[in-house]
Parts: structure tokens; sequence; C-alpha cells
């Protein structure tokens, strides 16, 4: 019950800078190991349709590795061009979950 109290609500999510979100997303899914969250995100992120084109077979290991690299740099806080509201929205629905 006492965790109900200190879970910030809606509005005072929102009015956080969409960086201040990722930050504190990603803190709480690594407590959790939650890697179905970081998955979710890498999924909608700007290049996630050229990596998802990979097949994963072992001879495309590399540039699968280099485009997750790449995803994962894009989620530290560079432009996350127009997917910015839908990964500001994943951010604030992970952090008012309990």
């Amino acid at each position: 019950m006492l965790s109900d109290m200190t879970m910030p609500g809606f509005a005072e999510l929102d009015a956080l800078p969409t960086e201040e979100l990722r930050e504190r997303a990603f803190v709480k899914a690594r407590e959790r190991h939650d890697v179905r969250f970081f998955w979710s995100v890498l999924k909608h992120l700007p290049d996630s349709d050229q990596a998802a084109a990979l097949d994963g077979a072992p001879n495309s290991i590399g540039p699968t590795v280099d485009e997750a690299v790449a995803l994962w740099r894009e989620l530290e806080g560079r432009d996350l061009g127009e997917q910015e509201p839908l990964l500001r929205a994943a951010f604030i629905d992970y952090l008012s979950r309990e």
C-alpha cells in the first residue's frame, strides 16, 4: 500500500522531459531485469525496421550486433524522431505500473 502513495501520477510524469522518463524507466527495468521492456522499446526506435529485416543467420551476426548497438545509442537520449510520443507513452505507462 505504501508504494501506491509514492508512485508518481500521470500529470507528474507527463511534465518530465523524455530523457528523464527514459532514465527512470530504464532504472526500473534494470532493477527488475525486464528484458521484455527493453525489447519493446527497441522495436519502436527509428532504425528498428532496418534491424528487424536482418535474419539473424550466423553470417549476419556482425550487422545484427552493429544495428543493436546503434539502436541502443538512440535509446540513450539521442534523436527519437517521430517515435518520441510513442516512446514517451511507453515510459509513462511503465513507470505508472507497480
